[in-house]
Parts: C-alpha cells; sequence; structure tokens
C-alpha cells in the first residue's frame, strides 16, 4: 500500500519504537521489516551496515512505504546520512518518487539536550555506535556544556536477541554501568540507552546506577519527532486504515515469547528475503 510508514531494525529491538509509533499514529499504515538473519548490526563492519540497511530501504521501498524510520542506532549513525545525501536522491531522480528516511538518534539527542546548564550525559551503545562518535559530536554542537561518557555494550543485544536469561543480562548491565562509574567517579545526569533492544532492560540500567539519573525513552522520543516530522511535511499525510504488517529476514520459533515481550503480544510475522552481506 502506498504512503504506509516503514520502521527498520536489525533485529526485534525496534519493535520498542515500532510500538510506540503505531500507539502514537493508529490510523496510519505501518510495515515492520527486522533483518533477524544477520542481527546484531553492532560488531558489524560500516561498510555491512550501510549494505544492510540499503537492502532493506530497497524491501520496504518495494512494498510501498514512502517514509521509512531506521529504529536501529548503529544503522542511524553509520548509514543514514549517507542515504539521506547519497543515495535518495539518485532513487528520486530515477523513478520520482519523494522518499524518506529518518532516525531514532536525532529524536533522542534532542531529547536528551533540552534545558540549560552543564553536566554528563552518558551514553550506553553498540561498539559501532560508539566508534561512529555521533552522540557526543551532535550534542556538543546543540549543547557545549555538556560533557559525554560513552559505554560500549559490546554483548548486550544480541544477548538480549537470543532471549537470554534474566540473571545472565543483569550480570551484562552491572558490568557496563559499573565499567562507565568506575571511570566518571560519580553519578551522570542523564542516561541514553542508544540501542532499541536496550527498553527491554532499561529496568536493569535503572537498578544499577545512582538513584536520580534521568533516562531517556528512546521510542517516545521518536514518536514525538514523527509527528513534528509529519506536521512539517504534509506530502507524507496519507489517508490510511491502520493497517499493520510485519517482516523478518527469519528467526526460530523459540524466539516468540521474545517478540512478545517486545511488543506486548503475539506477532503474525512473514518471512522475507532481505538485505545480505
Amino acid at each position: 500500500m502506498e504512503g504506509m510508514i516503514g520502521v527498520f531494525d536489525s533485529g526485534f529491538g525496534g519493535l520498542t519504537v515500532h510500538r510506540a509509533l503505531v500507539d502514537a499514529f493508529p490510523e496510519r499504515d505501518f510495515l515492520y521489516f527486522g533483518d533477524n538473519r544477520n542481527a546484531p548490526y553492532g560488531g558489524r563492519p560500516p561498510i555491512e551496515v550501510l549494505n544492510l540497511t540499503c537492502g532493506a530501504m530497497e524491501r520496504l521501498f518495494a512494498e510501498g512505504c514512502t517514509l521509512v524510520v531506521i529504529a536501529c542506532n548503529t544503522a542511524s549513525v553509520v548509514a543514514l546520512r549517507w542515504i539521506q545525501q547519497q543515495w535518495l536522491p539518485v532513487r528520486r531522480r530515477e523513478d520520482g518518487v519523494a522518499r524518506n528516511v529518518i532516525g531514532v538518534a536525532v529524536p533522542t539527542i534532542e531529547e536528551a539536550t533540552e534545558g540549560e546548564g552543564g553536566g554528563v550525559i552518558a551514553v550506553f551503545a553498540t561498539r559501532r555506535t560508539v566508534e561512529s562518535g555521533v552522540y557526543p559530536l551532535e550534542i556538543g554542537k546543540r549543547r557545549p556544556g555538556l560533557a559525554v561518557e560513552q559505554q560500549a555494550c559490546e554483548e548486550l543485544a544480541g544477548a538480549i536477541e537470543r532471549g537470554a536469561a534474566r540473571g545472565e543480562l543483569r550480570g551484562l548491565v552491572d558490568g557496563y554501568v559499573g565499567e562507565l562509574l568506575g571511570r566518571l567517579g560519580k553519578a551522570p545526569e542523564t542516561v541514553i540507552l542508544g540501542c532499541t533492544h536496550y527498553p527491554l532492560v532499561a529496568d536493569l540500567f535503572a537498578a544499577a546506577l545512582p538513584a536520580g539519573v534521568r533516562m531517556i525513552h528512546q521510542p517516545a522520543a521518536t514518536a514525538r519527532a514523527l509527528k513534528g516530522y509529519l506536521a512539517r511535511h504534509p506530502e507524507y499525510d496519507a489517508s490510511c486504515g491502520g493497517a499493520r504488517r510485519w517482516l523478518s529476514t527469519g528467526f526460530p520459533a523459540e524466539a516468540m515469547p521474545l517478540v512478545e515481550r517486545f511488543w506486548g503480544g503475539g506477532l503474525p510475522f512473514e518471512v522475507s528475503a532481505g538485505p545480505g552481506v
């Protein structure tokens, strides 16, 4: 269906964003695409992340999506700028269709930098997101008085994606938070969970961090940003009927309880061809 909004993630994590978008825009048609076969993206070389993300965009465009939200921090910080500046203009010239792709990083940064004053923002993310330097760079542009401390959580997204036990996840989160606090020597004022898998363990982060730390809720921030974007871009304001579809490049049946944890219930995923490397 033309005019639907696509939501893309390397796996299940983007369902946290997708849920927030569906709740905020119940009248809009949404198509979710998870590249579970190649998840997670956080440890892949940038060129692989770019190729996989472009392949996913092609799949969503072929299904009629004119606007896509990349609900994957790694893909957002590694691939999005090139897609927006280099790839989409070529596509528009070739087929004359106005399409756009937006991500989750900018809405998160905008919310984290609201207000005045200094302080420290802690960013927990995948290794590739941390290495990109996008969060410190963009936060510095908006609020030069804020310090940014990043912590790569090498194994966390993969552990969540495979449905690891809570005890294992708690141990990982405690370790990553401990590393960051050890370097800082004090509590950060704000925490960004810079991976859409991490909301599932937000309670573990809250328990590991000192009391009173502000935590940015990335799905809600993305929903608010999309509302503003659609108001500024009426060309994407299509008349829809609230249709929903979910595509995946494939995951075992044993993963369905994890889907239900992300979404709040079972989903009728369709197995679909997708990007490859």
